[in-house]
């Protein structure tokens, strides 16, 4: 049978979304037409590719073949189009590097700093993006890198690599609550008054989707859109916070105690996007730059400032690595071109 790419596209936002409805809306389609093109595909599969509840879909085994192979299509079609796209591309075209709330308090930073310091002929466009949106656009063709949670990327059809630990820790006030304490149940640091990020934010939400229905009932005394701020009120004593280890400046008056929780235990992987973009030189820089990023401590408090400074002027004779090849910011040692992928 002949597959339609819209309805297979629809299909795989069906699956990931858990509802028809949800599918619909990502495709902007109404709800009778995107039943109706469901119907379809399982008229022509002669067989029924989800099953429906009360609160919402979940696959067939025959639908979770159909999508996964649907992936693959759409990843392929993709790579199509940017193959040849390519030739009419300027060979100055931006990167698009998507990351978390977390990777863009200091890694994405970081990197970008040196990549761009190193790379001046180079431009990249930055987003912050929760991880299923990232591996969409990745998958899609929309952008050429990533930093996900490997928690939500498993299985996701694309490359990826491990990167760095992204785990979560309750930080509070020097000489304050977690005085003398190592490791905390949220159940315990809910005990406590709270600090956190808005509700909207990938990092609440991550949190209160693993906690699910039966949370302890917590007091946030505030919410705020920054990591900086959140730890700058942790840090003076306003309450408890839950935040990702790497955030945290070793120098900052902070006690620092384990969350001792399953799912605490983050880790960030890098993604690469499926377009033909995404295999340039360029894209192999930026890469080996978040990865160098990945293995540096946290920013201090005075941030990229500290970063900016340590850098010299492209093209100096002061430029780390230049001669020894070393240096946490050094342009990376990229293969000769005709064995770059």
């Amino acid at each position: 049978m002949r597959y339609d790419l819209d309805d297979l596209r629809l299909f795989v936002h069906i699956v990931a979304e858990g509802s028809i409805t949800a599918g619909a809306h990502r495709m902007h389609l109404s709800l009778p037409s995107a039943s109706a093109r469901v119907r379809s595909l399982e008229r022509h599969a002669g067989v029924p590719l989800l099953i429906r509840g009360r609160r919402g879909v979940r696959p067939t085994p025959a639908g979770t073949t159909l999508a996964r192979h649907a992936r693959d299509v759409l990843a392929r079609t993709a790579r199509l189009d940017s193959a040849v796209a390519s030739y009419t591309r300027s060979p100055t075209a931006p990167l698009t590097l998507l990351g978390g709330g977390s990777a863009m308090h200091g890694l994405v930073p970081r990197a970008l700093v040196s990549f761009l310091r190193a790379h001046p002929e180079a431009d990249v466009t930055v987003a912050e993006s929760r991880t299923p949106r990232t591996l969409r656009m990745l998958a899609d063709g929309e952008a050429d890198l990533g930093v996900v949670l490997d928690d939500e990327a498993r299985e996701c059809g694309l490359r990826t690599e491990p990167l760095g630990d992204d785990s979560l820790v309750v930080i509070g006030q020097a000489g304050g609550v977690l005085a003398g304490r190592t490791a905390l149940t949220y159940g315990e640091v809910a005990e406590h008054p709270l600090v956190g990020l808005d509700a909207d934010s990938s990092l609440r939400r991550w949190i209160e989707k693993h906690l699910g229905p039966h949370a302890p009932v917590a007091r946030h005394r505030t919410t705020v859109a920054n990591l900086n701020v959140l730890v700058t009120l942790a840090a003076a004593g306003v309450g408890l916070a839950v935040v990702p280890r790497r955030v945290v400046d070793p120098s900052r008056p902070l006690d620092v105690c384990e969350l001792r929780e399953p799912w605490a235990c983050r880790h960030h992987l890098l993604a690469w996007g499926v377009r033909d973009h995404a295999s340039t030189a360029a894209t192999a820089a930026l890469a080996e730059h978040l990865r160098q990023a990945a293995v540096a401590g946290p920013l201090s408090r005075n941030g990229l400032g500290d970063l900016v400074g340590q850098l010299p002027v492209p093209g100096s004779q002061e430029a780390p690595g230049a001669e020894d090849g070393g240096g946490l910011f050094a342009p990376p040692h990229l293969p000769p071109a005709d064995d770059r992928s």
